[in-house]
């Protein structure tokens, strides 16, 4: 597999039309998803802290993920490149993959970027810019993310804080965002163009806040397929941790192809009713969709209602706890691969 150097910087202005003209909110997910247009990212965050299941992976389950993207028939492209053959419309290999770091702790540097220069992949690192101006021994420094980028590893951004966006108002949103960025340009010479959200948590409120603060793209935590349609601002990744790194769970997203969705309801990840009424309908260039399955956290498999041939509502049957919860829904394609939607609620107190 060729190894393609990391591109830092994206093209702004050509990834702000890619913005510019998806629709504003998760009712407009696509319509058309051709197999040779989408993408897999993989988030990872620590590695070989095995005292933090939930945040790493342990080194042997990340060595098994380089050795099956180094092996098998994948593609892994810098996600800028990625982002820019969705707005154009330029193909992208079958299985093309992107590989995502979040928050920039030590073990990113000290574990995981050595084993992906060693395999010749190109990554991004999300900084969040807090704990590194405080020195946290748990996090790199300004210097080695300079020398990361050097390298011609993509940095992207993570906020300030590590903490959730979605509790705050719009303004101070927008001020943690700037600060991030200033600190950014002061330490990188450039601004992030970037965004993963803290937590993968965020809201149309948020959403919005991002679009305005010149972000082009900015992923969340929830499973799915990048294809041209997505809304560049509500992007998935499949989360890779110990508990959900097992390779066979790898291969299963390495492989994975879009569900691609329109007028999906609710609108907004912030549930004001809870159960929520999830409904979405099924683009034309899926085919027969006879066999989808969705699954509710904590619920197991749900009741599936055909309004018609294209419109599912999901009937989610409990109230989600407060907190995180996920929907992931998916049809079988063929060789045995499988479409993928995944849809993230955040539940008030």
């Amino acid at each position: 597999m060729p190894f393609r150097r990391a591109v830092r910087v994206l093209v702004t202005a050509a990834l702000t039309v890619w913005a510019s003209v998806v629709p504003t909110s998760r009712m407009a997910a696509a319509a058309e998803a051709p197999t040779g247009n989408s993408a897999v990212v993989f988030a990872y965050d620590r590695f070989g802290e095995d005292q933090n299941p939930s945040l790493s992976i342990r080194l042997d389950q990340f060595e098994s993920h380089l050795d099956e993207l180094t092996d098998g028939d994948y593609e892994v492209l810098p996600l800028p490149r990625i982002l820019e053959a969705l707005r154009t419309g330029k193909p992208l290999p079958d299985r093309a993959v992107a590989i995502t770091i979040d928050e920039a702790s030590r073990s990113a540097y000290t574990e995981a970027w050595p084993r992906l220069k060693a395999a010749g992949l190109p990554f991004t690192l999300f900084v969040a810019t807090d704990a590194v101006d405080r020195g946290s021994p748990a996090h790199m420094t300004w210097s080695e993310i300079r020398q990361m980028a050097a390298a011609g590893v993509t940095i992207g951004g993570l906020g300030g804080s590590t903490q959730s966006l979605v509790p705050r108002t719009a303004a101070e949103v927008a001020a943690e965002l700037r600060r991030m960025s200033d600190r950014f340009q002061a330490e990188l010479g450039q601004r992030p163009t970037i965004l993963a959200y803290p937590q993968g948590e965020y809201s149309l409120a948020v959403r919005k806040v991002v679009a305005e603060q010149g972000f082009v793209a900015a992923f969340g935590q929830q499973s799915g397929v990048l294809h041209p349609q997505a809304d560049p601002f509500g992007l998935p990744r499949f989360l890779m941790n110990e508990t959900y790194g097992s390779v066979d769970r790898f291969q299963l997203a390495a492989n994975a192809l879009p569900l691609p969705v329109s007028d999906l309801t609710p609108d907004d990840p912030l549930l004001t009713v809870n159960p929520p009424p999830l409904g979405f309908t099924i683009s034309d260039s899926v085919g027969d969709s006879s066999k989808l399955a969705c699954f509710a956290a904590g619920q197991g498999r749900t009741a599936l209602e055909r309004i018609s041939d294209d419109r599912v509502e999901v009937r989610i049957k409990d109230a989600f706890p407060p907190g995180r919860a996920r929907v992931n829904c998916t049809l079988p394609a063929p060789d045995g691969r499988w479409r993928w939607l995944g849809v993230q609620f955040l539940i008030p107190e």
